[in-house]
């Protein structure tokens, strides 16, 4: 079985189901409401364990009673934990989130800027076994930490960039894959052109920029491209993104190509708009591994 490391946040979402997301002092009533574990990292590494993958989570939970939530859904999902602050009593991540009818979101949340890690120690005995190592730049010491060793043991080391964070320019050289959603921006640049540029000017060898269902650029040292995204009745978008770094991260160790991995990977994101939530794709009939587009 492959074995994948996935380093960054682990979310409680609260998420609340509107007809049209409130406006500036006001107060709506939710249509419904759930509590859905989350976070790029997380989420990530479940996709990775749905396709046949074996996933590490290393993110901060520590000892607060709404951490347990997070445990029993990685123990659901047979994803081995790394806490990276095991002694903490802070309260985990917590996120808040609206969809409206069209499956557009808004989204609150604190990421982990408030968290206090004790120092990182990387385990050199879970790093050798990994196939594939992602983070996601959230708990960024943890993640430049994990990155570098990954880097020199010759371990891929795959980037979600969401977004631009303080630490992302001492963890760019360390990797090797960078898959970053249109809100990407480096300092002083803007554009998904410019995006890839700068990136494969770093050093990177594989570059890509997702734009929700508009095409993914793409760029390697040899070749670039777009990769279209499959067209499906969009229910809910939460974790779409997530859920296509998780399913890259499965194709890229299982040695299909740059291009192949992301035509395989927006597929799975795709199908997972149509349902609601991050989980309910797995248990509907949908993509087999191997195929390039959804059931529809």
């Amino acid at each position: 079985m492959s074995k994948g490391i996935f380093v960054g946040l682990a979310t409680i979402d609260l998420v609340y189901e509107v007809d049209e997301f409130p406006v500036s002092d006001s107060k709506i009533t939710a249509k419904s409401q759930s509590v859905i574990v989350g976070g790029p990292a997380t989420n990530a590494a479940i996709t990775f364990r749905h396709l046949g993958g074996e996933p590490t989570l290393i993110t901060g939970l520590g000892r607060h009673p709404l951490a347990d939530l997070i445990r029993e859904d990685l123990d659901r999902y047979k994803i081995r934990l790394i806490d990276l602050n095991p002694d903490s009593s802070e309260v985990p991540v917590l996120s808040a989130v609206a969809i409206n009818v069209a499956g557009q979101r808004n989204v609150i949340s604190a990421n982990a800027l408030g968290i206090r890690l004790p120092p990182v120690e990387v385990d050199a005995r879970e790093l050798a076994s990994a196939s594939i190592l992602m983070v996601d730049g959230h708990f960024m010491p943890a993640c430049q930490a994990w990155a570098g060793a990954a880097k020199q043991l010759g371990i891929r080391v795959v980037l979600d960039g969401g977004s631009w964070k303080d630490g992302m320019d001492a963890l760019l050289g360390s990797v090797d894959t960078a898959v970053c959603s249109a809100d990407f921006r480096v300092p002083e640049q803007t554009g998904p052109g410019l995006v890839v540029e700068f990136l494969r000017s770093r050093g990177i060898g594989e570059v890509a920029v997702t734009a929700g269902s508009q095409p993914i650029r793409w760029a390697t040292e040899y070749e670039s491209g777009i990769t279209p995204v499959p067209e499906v009745p969009v229910v809910d978008t939460m974790g779409a993104g997530d859920i296509l770094h998780g399913a890259f991260c499965w194709f890229a160790v299982r040695n299909f190509t740059f291009p192949q991995a992301l035509e395989r990977a927006a597929a799975f994101a795709s199908e997972s708009c149509r349902f609601r939530g991050t989980r309910e794709w797995m248990i509907r009939p949908g993509p087999a591994p191997g195929q390039s587009t959804p059931h529809l």
